[in-house]
């Protein structure tokens, strides 16, 4: 690449003037154009045709309307909705995902949610709501705790590594799934002092051809896996017949990696204990689901990936992949069509 040739970035996120500031310092070869809209007719015949990177959510070209688009950002880390798009098939062209910039946050909420259910606190909030002190709290809020447990992080990812590296005080067991166990270490993109680069913070690693032996041994399980052909529909009724009656299942990720049915039989039926549900594969989750009145459930409406601080974190991983773009090196997280992510 000329070290003098102009780079024409767009930008269709509503990113903040001292964002796109940043960017556009990175370099004075970057001319970076903010132009933030859901609709691609928005942008000029004559924009597309001039965008060599593209920063974008859901906003996606022809591949004929853009002749000198090198470079795609996703401002999501699941791209399964874009996939297809035949942008994606187009010669030369490159395209990451967000993986690892939002880490943090759902690591953190994945916690919040196993201590929430190991320690009923769906059971103490319906307490506190009818004003009830219980007279068999000893039996009732008994919880399972995590010290001493056995977690399954089914999908070892940045996010599936941060929850071990979050669970790391608490002394349980992790056991996780790799689709290459030969290659634990993570080459992704990694904010300092998050994740585990170099694959240390697991007890196991299960092939996820392994996962019922796996989740045999789990008090808590764990989904963090991206939708693709193959993992559609993984998470049925063999995993959760293996489970233990006692176990409790954590979903975030992308709903369709469970397969609905099979989730609520083992719910209503009692072959696993609780469940806090965070994503499904129809969103929003219908007034009608039976999910939302089940007493050992949790469900949220797909909130484990906010933050205040996500348009921040994802300028700052494509500010390095930029500098990787520039330099010629590669970039973090490029998208593999044919896996699906």
């Amino acid at each position: 690449m000329s070290n003098n040739r102009k780079v024409q970035v767009l930008v269709t996120i509503p990113f903040s003037e001292e964002l796109v500031a940043q960017i556009a310092a990175l370099s004075p070869r970057l001319k970076v154009t903010l132009l933030s809209t859901q609709s691609r007719e928005d942008i000029s015949p004559e924009l597309w045709s001039k965008v060599e990177v593209l920063y974008t959510d859901t906003v996606l070209p022809e591949p004929e309307w853009v002749p000198n688009l090198k470079y795609i950002q996703f401002h999501w880390s699941g791209v399964d909705f874009a996939i297809d798009h035949p942008i994606l098939k187009a010669p030369g062209l490159q395209a990451a995902s967000l993986s690892g910039a939002m880490a943090s946050q759902m690591g953190e909420f994945v916690l919040m949610m196993m201590l929430s259910l190991g320690h009923r606190m769906s059971d103490i909030i319906h307490n506190q709501s009818k004003a009830e002190w219980s007279r068999d709290r000893w039996e009732r809020f008994t919880p399972q705790e995590l010290r001493g447990s056995t977690v399954g992080i089914i999908g070892y990812g940045s996010v599936g590594r941060q929850i071990a590296r979050l669970l790391q005080p608490f002394g349980v067991t992790i056991l996780a799934t790799k689709k290459d166990v030969k290659r634990p270490q993570d080459n992704g993109y990694i904010p300092e002092g998050q994740g585990d680069a170099d694959g240390v913070f697991f007890n196991r690693l299960y092939p996820i051809q392994a996962l019922g032996s796996m989740v045999r041994l789990c008090d808590f399980v764990v989904v963090c896996l991206p939708l693709t052909g193959e993992t559609r529909g993984l998470i049925g009724a063999e995993v959760f017949q293996n489970m233990k009656p006692s176990a409790m299942f954590v979903s975030v990720g992308r709903g369709g990696v469970v397969d609905r049915n099979d989730l609520l039989t083992a719910l209503q039926e009692k072959k696993i204990a609780a469940a806090a549900l965070d994503v499904f594969a129809q969103e929003p989750l219908p007034p009608e689901s039976p999910f939302w009145h089940l007493p050992n459930v949790i469900v949220s409406p797909h909130i484990a990936g906010i933050s205040p601080h996500y348009r921040e974190r994802a300028a700052d991983l494509f500010k390095e992949n930029l500098r990787r773009y520039l330099d010629g090196t590669p970039l973090y997280n490029l998208i593999d069509p044919e896996k699906g992510y």
